[in-house]
């Protein structure tokens, strides 16, 4: 699709570019971020997001361990599609295949919000993510019939090809970055963040993407999998968390039997506010 990012200009100044590859694999080729020595640690970001969102957690995981980022098909500067869309089991084996690819074997999985529902189904279908730390996971189907018509009202918007270019053309003429992103996730995040989301909200190709994400989103498999899942699983959740309440995931950690860890005063994006905190969190997990 046109309107894709270009590397040469929109990552121009990318966050950890040095570190930054592309690796073809099947129908995709993925962008890549890979820095550090030692035991692996895989970070995920969730739907809207790229590898710019752990920015600042991957340089300090870097000291002790190899961290790998990478942007998920249909987002950032990973190019292609896949056969099976954008849904949760072609997502999870493309990155399975990736980092096999990678020679990686994750001691954790560091998952934000969508991206922790792709960790959950690594482990579903044995493709081995370690210890999962979900960051202000959406493992769930929250809010009842309400999940059913967002699906439903994504699905509407990608079949018209017109409505990622309005939403990229309102991104980047008729939006506030940073008031929608406060709004929205209930975090605050320094102007250098919100510029990069303005960036990626400004392409046709990562909306589209976005977009595609939440059609294609079947969160009912992983739910019912939460009680038996083979992995163990920390729940990371910010107590100000705007878009999935922070009593979603002390749910999910009751249901699952995991342990809850709760970040004050944080919102959605809880892991770009404090990411000290964060590493230390992903950290302890992989030293265990």
């Amino acid at each position: 699709m046109n309107g894709a990012l270009d590397w040469r200009t929109d990552g121009r100044d990318w966050p950890l570019r040095d570190h930054s590859r592309f690796v073809r694999r099947g129908p995709l080729t993925w962008h890549v971020q890979r820095l550090g020595e030692g035991p692996a640690v895989l970070l995920i970001h969730g739907t809207g997001a790229s590898t710019h969102s752990w920015r600042d957690v991957a340089p300090r995981l870097a000291e002790r361990f190899t961290v790998i980022a990478v942007d998920l098909p249909g987002h950032g500067f990973t190019r292609g599609r896949l056969p099976s869309g954008l849904a949760l089991p072609g997502i999870a084996r493309a990155l399975g295949d990736l980092l096999d690819a990678e020679s990686v074997r994750p001691v954790v999985t560091a998952g934000h919000s969508a991206g922790a529902a792709i960790a959950v189904r690594m482990a579903m279908d044995g493709l081995g993510p370690g210890h999962i730390a979900a960051f202000c996971p959406a493992l769930r189907p929250y809010g009842g019939q309400a999940a059913g018509l967002m699906s439903s009202f994504a699905k509407m918007l990608l079949v018209n090809p017109v409505t990622p270019w309005l939403a990229a053309s309102f991104a980047r003429f008729g939006v506030d970055t940073g008031r929608f992103l406060a709004r929205s996730t209930g975090s605050r995040i320094g102007g250098d963040g919100v510029a990069l989301y303005a960036r990626l909200f400004g392409s046709p190709a990562h909306c589209a993407g976005a977009i595609g994400l939440m059609a294609d989103w079947d969160l009912a498999p992983v739910a019912a999998a939460l009680p038996s899942l083979p992995v163990p699983l920390t729940v990371i959740h910010g107590d100000r968390d705007a878009a999935v309440p922070v009593g979603e995931g002390r749910e999910v950690a009751a249901v699952s039997g995991a342990r809850f860890v709760a970040m004050s005063g944080l919102g959605h994006l809880a892991h770009e506010e404090a990411p000290a905190d964060a590493a230390r969190l992903i950290a302890e997990l992989a030293e265990a």
